[in-house]
């Protein structure tokens, strides 16, 4: 009985190696887990930014099908007002000001027709100027449209700092950006945004694909290189690496093996920074591949 008692009042705790063995396991399963959870978020991400792509491959569709064509992309506007793809896009499915886009348009920076008749008021556009409008496109909940200065600050975009700060964009999904609110504004917008869409129209005269030839190939690279050139928002010392090698060897359509042809040499490109937010770099989303 006496041992049997001596065993029962005997204290039991874990050694300082049993406890170091388990949070070993621990810190050992936590390193298993987190690069995959990191990747299934990146996953799950880079699905909803291909389901925005389809948003806007149906809004072009609709546009194309209501103006016998899609939107130019050319770098600068009709006035050499630097005014590039992506904000061409904007303006084709939105309207400049988000209300539509006006059939009179010739997508010029200063939202005129022809530098006097205003297509896009800046207050309170008549009846019959919204009437004659088509669309928007897409539905403004879902655009991501942002003006370029709430992404990169006022007087900070560079060659659009003269019309195009004040013009949209349609952002991506992944929310690098902060929001830089203007204080002119009455409400400034505050939270974050992605990264600009690059838009390329296809020039169907063209047969080319050459990075020593950006303006005689099918697509131009110049469409937006003003835009990749401006620094990325939170980092105002680094560069985007996309460069125009870059550009044409991500676009070149490898299957085509007689000649050297893009992916969709008949409509448009479309291209996401993706995850890091950086144009050029592996983990870009374009509308097209898998």
């Amino acid at each position: 009985m006496r041992a049997i008692k001596r065993q029962f009042n005997k204290k039991t705790a874990f050694t300082i190696v049993e406890i170091l063995t388990v949070m070993s396991i621990i810190v050992i399963l936590i390193t298993l887990l987190v690069p995959s959870l990191n990747m299934a978020k990146r996953y799950a991400k880079n699905v909803r930014q291909k389901a925005q792509f389809h948003s806007i491959d149906v809004a072009l569709d609709l546009f194309n099908a209501d103006w016998q064509g899609y939107p130019p992309s050319d770098a600068n506007d009709e006035a050499d007002f630097a005014y590039c793809g992506a904000m061409k896009l904007c303006e084709a499915l939105m309207g400049q000001d988000l209300l539509g886009f006006h059939p009179n348009s010739r997508f010029r920076c200063d939202g005129t027709m022809d530098g006097t008749i205003v297509l896009y008021p800046l207050v309170n556009p008549s009846v019959d100027n919204l009437k004659s409008r088509k669309g928007p496109y897409l539905q403004l909940e879902n655009a991501n449209a942002y003006k370029l200065k709430y992404i990169y600050g006022v007087g900070q975009t560079g060659v659009f700092n003269a019309c195009g700060q004040e013009r949209f964009v349609l952002c991506d999904i992944y929310n690098n950006v902060t929001l830089k609110p203007d204080s002119a504004d009455a409400e400034p917008i505050r939270g974050k945004c992605g990264m600009p869409i690059l838009y390329y129209k296809a020039r169907t005269s063209k047969f080319g694909h050459d990075p020593n030839d950006p303006a005689n190939s099918i697509y131009n690279y110049n469409d937006n290189a003003a835009l990749v050139a401006l620094n990325p928002p939170w980092d105002s010392g680094s560069a985007h690496p996309l460069t125009i090698p870059k550009f044409y060897s991500n676009t070149w359509d490898k299957r085509i093996t007689t000649m050297v042809r893009p992916y969709r040499s008949d409509s448009y490109l479309l291209l996401s920074a993706g995850f890091d937010g950086l144009y050029g770099t592996p983990d870009d989303i374009f509308n097209f591949g898998e």
